[in-house]
């Protein structure tokens, strides 16, 4: 997950999605605004040439198009305030700027890099804020020429009232104040000609009539630049709103170290879009109710920014987790097999991704998996059978020493005599009937039954429904489904190594190794 360092949930270092009517950066509420009449647009932030690449962006809109955030406005798609790109409008930032120069709100600083840090030196020996001193500020214009014909490189600074504050409302803080002496005289322009990000961003909301800017609270500070660069223009300032920054369970700023990724690695890890987008939108948010699952549609619905919290809200990956559990067993089955059935394909467990077996393994296993992902261990379990290591275990103990070796053998003469495999091809009735004629011969029932069942035929204590599992391990074995590299163990490989078990290796004097495990039987 690309972490909200920009304007907006969704900034990604040199990215940022806008909205006309609301500069949301890919949130709730600026769909929200969309289904009113405003647009969502997405404007690439490119300026900081070392960061900026053309491998970041086509990732950032595979990202965005992922979690369903399309644009009406922006690369590819076009429209009336472009080009969308800040690398492409230097010429618009060039001119502003040169405006703001000709009106006396800009000079020109001819500053060395080694005066600038020595003014930052001289004012923490002060104990004062680290701004600029001024020294060109009041510069004549022959000292200026006279620089300029030297071909001394220089900056463009603002400059900044030395008395006085400046106040706004922010939707989600309320009156938020900033005093003029902390900030003084800033870059607009760098000596390279490159515009700096506050200037770029507070020409680009103005020229493309962005009403609302929706951010991240660390941006505050760049609110009091960009306010005086707005009315130095004359241009009507927006609406701010600074949502509150995503937070570690240590409560501290979110980043790589506590595990943060990309959107493109939540993809990968087999998270869905919608539930990335509800669990994001829930983090300083709620509707009121006790309610956390939200289509985008009921999101785009009831999202208000007047309920979004000042706190901070911790990320949570284990509730993202279930979150996406959630979102993936409420898929219609059609949409569901068809996603679980691609992946088991792809990773080469199964060699058609579509057909009765992946439909009933896919109903069947649904409710161990939360991420897509996991839908691969839980067919491997499935077709797995591990037996050996689970009679060696402690967990195993019990059932070993309610005489399982008798069970086992009559076990083994239901298969000989056909009987246990005529039912599996029954199906479901036919299994149950099976197993109720089994334990009245053995004079079992209840968890004196099935749990034996279980561990000789799946080769495991736990697992989803029994019988079905068993069908479907019986129907893989006849229908050539699963790939041979799958770590599959058919019925009949199963019932071979049952037959060959050494029982008194598992008593308390010589028990197993717990490493051992089971593998397919070669006929």
């Amino acid at each position: 997950m690309s972490e909200a360092d920009g304007d907006g949930a969704w900034r990604r270092r040199t990215a940022a999605a806008r909205h006309r009517g609301c500069e949301e950066n890919g949130s709730d509420e600026g769909r929200r605004r969309r289904s009113k009449g405003g647009k969502f647009v997405l404007r690439i932030e490119d300026t900081d040439l070392e960061r900026s690449t053309k491998e970041s962006e086509d990732a950032l809109l595979r990202d965005l198009s992922w979690l369903g955030l399309d644009w009406d406005e922006g690369p590819g798609v076009g429209g009336d305030y472009g080009p969308y790109r800040q690398s492409e409008r230097n010429a618009l930032y060039k001119q502003y700027a040169e405006k703001l120069l000709q009106s006396g709100h800009v000079y020109r600083c001819f500053c060395s890099n080694e005066e600038l840090e020595k003014m930052k030196e001289i004012a923490k020996l002060k104990q004062l804020p680290p701004v600029y001193s001024g020294k060109w500020a009041n510069a004549t214009e022959m000292e200026v020429q006279e620089e300029l014909e030297k071909g001394t490189s220089y900056t463009y600074r603002f400059r900044v009232p030395t008395t006085g504050s400046l106040t706004i409302h922010d939707l989600i803080r309320g009156e938020v104040s900033w005093s003029y002496d902390t900030l003084g005289d800033f870059v607009i322009m760098r000596s390279n000609g490159q515009p700096v990000y506050n200037f770029c961003v507070t020409v680009d909301d103005a020229t493309m009539a962005i009403s609302h800017v929706i951010r991240a609270e660390e941006h505050l500070p760049n609110t009091l630049r960009q306010a005086l660069i707005y009315k130095a223009l004359g241009f009507p300032m927006p609406r701010f709103a600074h949502v509150s920054l995503i937070l570690a369970p240590d409560r501290s700023k979110l980043s790589k170290r506590h595990g943060a990724t990309s959107v493109g690695q939540f993809k990968e890890m087999g998270f869905l879009p919608q539930a990335m987008v509800n669990y994001l939108a829930l983090l300083g948010w709620g509707d009121g109710t006790e309610n956390e699952f939200f289509t985008l549609d009921q999101l785009v619905d009831k999202f208000t920014i007047e309920r979004v919290n000042k706190s901070g809200a911790v990320f949570d990956s284990a509730k993202l987790r279930w979150m996406n559990g959630q979102h993936l067993r409420s898929l219609p089955s059609e949409e569901l097999t068809k996603l679980i059935g691609e992946r088991w394909k792809s990773t080469g467990m199964v060699m058609e991704s579509e057909g009765s077996f992946i439909e009933e393994a896919v109903q069947l296993l649904k409710d161990g998996i939360d991420l897509i992902t996991d839908a691969d261990n839980a067919l491997s379990s499935l077709l797995s059978y591990p037996l050996y290591s689970t009679l060696s275990s402690p967990e195993g103990k019990p059932v070993l020493e309610d005489k399982l070796s008798e069970f086992a053998a009559n076990l083994l003469a239901a298969y000989d005599s056909g009987d246990f495999s005529s039912a599996l091809e029954e199906g479901s009735a036919g299994w149950q009937k099976w197993v109720k004629s089994f334990g009245k011969s053995l004079k079992r029932k209840g968890k004196s039954l099935f749990m034996p069942l279980r561990v000789l035929l799946t080769g495991k204590l736990h697992g989803p429904d029994m019988g079905a599992g068993l069908l479907l391990v019986y129907k893989a074995g006849r229908c050539g489904v699963v790939a041979s590299g799958s770590g599959f163990v058919t019925l009949d490989e199963r019932f071979k190594m049952l037959r060959e078990i050494e029982w008194e290796s598992f008593s308390k004097d010589n028990p197993v190794m717990e490493s051992a495990e089971a593998v397919p039987v070669s006929n």
